[in-house]
């Protein structure tokens, strides 16, 4: 066990310190690096989503959100920025998590490594696509994670009663088939709280272990899915970075100081907030159309 736990901290040092490398020597290459400096509402955005990620709200909705309405990041950059700024706040949330809390190793493992192959192919397909599939896909991925939250605070989603640590066989197949697919849907920014949570209820895992399998899935495949984003340049730098250097302080104090709120009320606003961004987002596609329209119209004729 421990074996394993020091080979997992030890990959996942690897993983983030390259992304770090990795992301600085890309971001010097690409025009206005030197005045990628962040401002005090990119900070505190990413220090109040990750606070509140920490606490179990999570972090991608209320971000697209705020980037949306706030009008910060161009729509299409959006998906890239969230992963690339929230990479290393989630390092921070898994090494505590996973410190904190028993779970077994190999359905560990084999979670955090379906979801990193999925946030690969994910982010190669979502990095290439134009601004207008960006704003549906993020719509409809925005209704989607409203419909989680909802369906949680409905208490329709069944809440985790088992008491196993992990799962093999036929099970962890499932885990591992699963977990590809909210990898890959994580690139578009549906976070991986609630449906991990459905599928660790599903498999008859104990709820703690939600914790570790999340976090430690997206520790791992938020470096992974962002390299792609951050080699496109399909990402705000100066967003990203606010979300980095807001957001390990704000998973630090809520996971060391605060420890835990009554977030009921908050979930209710952010679904609130979450399904008016995605009709926004969806009526910024529409627009997109039309202006498209507009602009093949004349050439047509001519």
């Amino acid at each position: 066990m421990k074996r394993m736990l020091t080979v997992l901290f030890v990959a996942l040092a690897i993983v983030a310190g390259s992304f770090a490398i990795f992301w600085f020597f890309e971001a010097r290459k690409r025009p206005g690096f030197k005045g990628a400096t962040p401002g005090p509402v990119d900070i505190l955005i990413g220090f109040g989503t990750n606070f509140l990620d920490t606490l179990g709200v999570g972090s991608y909705a209320t971000t697209s959100s705020l980037f949306k309405l706030l009008r910060l990041v161009p729509d299409e950059q959006i998906p890239g920025t969230m992963n690339a700024g929230h990479a290393m706040p989630t390092v921070c949330e898994a090494i505590i998590y996973i410190t904190l809390v028993q779970v077994d190793m190999v359905t560990l493992f084999a979670m955090i490594l379906a979801s990193c192959a999925g946030a690969w192919l994910g982010a190669g397909v979502v990095s290439g696509w134009p601004r207008r599939t960006v704003q549906i896909a993020m719509g409809i991925a925005l209704v989607g994670a409203a419909g989680f939250m909802l369906l949680s605070l409905l208490r329709v989603i069944p809440s985790p009663t088992g008491e196993a640590l992990g799962v093999s066989g036929l099970k962890l197949g499932i885990a591992i088939v699963v977990n590809f697919i909210l990898g890959a849907l994580m690139t578009l920014g549906i976070g991986l709280f609630a449906p991990c949570m459905i599928l660790i209820a599903t498999l008859g895992m104990s709820p703690v272990v939600a914790f570790p399998i999340m976090m430690g899935s997206c520790a791992f495949l938020m470096p992974v899915g962002s390299a792609r984003f951050v080699r496109e340049g399909s990402y705000n730098l100066k967003s990203a970075l606010g979300l980095t250097l807001g957001g390990i302080p704000g998973v630090l104090i809520a996971a060391y100081i605060v420890k835990s709120l009554p977030l009921d009320y908050v979930k209710w606003l952010v679904v609130v907030v979450v399904l008016y961004t995605a009709s926004m987002m969806l009526r910024s596609a529409m627009v997109e159309r039309t202006r498209g329209t507009v602009e093949i119209v004349p050439s047509i004729g001519n």
